[in-house]
């Protein structure tokens, strides 16, 4: 794979509007790099080995659901659309930042003395992060406007071993509801009911990876916003050495479960707000 290098655009991202409530959020599957990005890198970092590699190709069909789907094009190395915009740590553990500069494996991003400058980064928080949150916001109202709720599935991927994060081998799906506070605990459970009535893939919820920043900011299921967060072990669906090939039969029967969990949410939604529960 590799990244391509520009400018910052107007549109730091790629959407489809759909017909359902849903709208699906893939923040870290760009690979674009700003030039200043590009020629500071240190030598671990070019791979983009951090990106979550073939996330859109893999939710593809969720665009027969009716789902409205909103791709990131830049890498995270440029800004990570899934922090907060004043850099917080979301975890108490290992973890990257807004501007990352140190890789999950722990290296160096970038060279020493070539990190992009603070009015560099300004303005990719104008011109990409922020971009990216309002067009969230956006489509989270629209949705609210025309069914009175919204559900928010913010999908990613990582290597399935990274010793600096976590202990062992990742489950293979990772569901995070910020322990519980940004949905409903009935969509939680079909969730959870839906990886329960398979075998093949394991699965753990609100574990090591519990919800970034999108899911934690979105959810507000008192506001009848629903968002869920879904980690997934690339191990399942790509070649995790590069050049991080896509695996078509692999990724073929994960996608069979993937349509089914989104699948429950959208039901899950229609008979919650047809009933008019609260």
């Amino acid at each position: 794979m590799s990244p391509s290098t520009d400018t910052v655009i107007a549109e730091p991202y790629q959407f489809i509007s759909g017909t359902a409530p849903l709208l699906i959020s893939i923040p870290h599957a760009g690979t674009h790099l700003t030039p200043e990005v590009a020629s500071g890198l240190s030598d671990a970092a070019p791979p983009l080995s951090d990106t979550d590699w073939h996330i859109p190709q893999l939710y593809d069909f969720a665009r027969a659901l009716g789902a409205s789907i909103l791709v990131g094009q830049y890498s995270r190395f440029v800004i990570d659309l899934n922090r907060p915009s004043d850099d917080k740590p979301l975890y108490t553990t290992a973890t990257t930042g807004l501007y990352p500069d140190t890789l999950f494996d722990g290296r160096d991003t970038f060279k020493p003395g070539m990190t992009p400058t603070d009015a560099q980064r300004q303005l990719y928080l104008d011109q990409i992060w922020q971009p990216y949150h309002q067009k969230i916001q956006a489509e989270l109202a629209r949705m609210k406007q025309e069914f009175g709720y919204a559900l928010l599935f913010d999908a990613h991927s990582i290597a399935s071993v990274i010793p600096r994060l976590f202990d062992g081998q990742l489950p293979d799906l990772n569901l995070g509801t910020n322990s519980g506070a940004s949905c409903s605990p009935a969509l939680s459970e079909i969730l959870e009911r839906t990886c329960n009535q398979q075998t093949r893939f394991s699965h753990v919820l609100n574990g090591r990876f519990k919800g970034g920043y999108i899911t934690r900011a979105y959810g507000q299921p008192d506001r009848d916003i629903h968002a869920v967060q879904l980690e997934l072990a690339q191990v399942n669906y790509m070649e995790e050495l590069e050049p991080f090939a896509f695996a078509p039969d692999k990724a073929a029967q994960l996608q069979e479960l993937l349509k089914r969990l989104l699948e429950g949410m959208v039901r899950w939604g229609e008979d919650r707000y047809k009933q008019g529960a609260v």
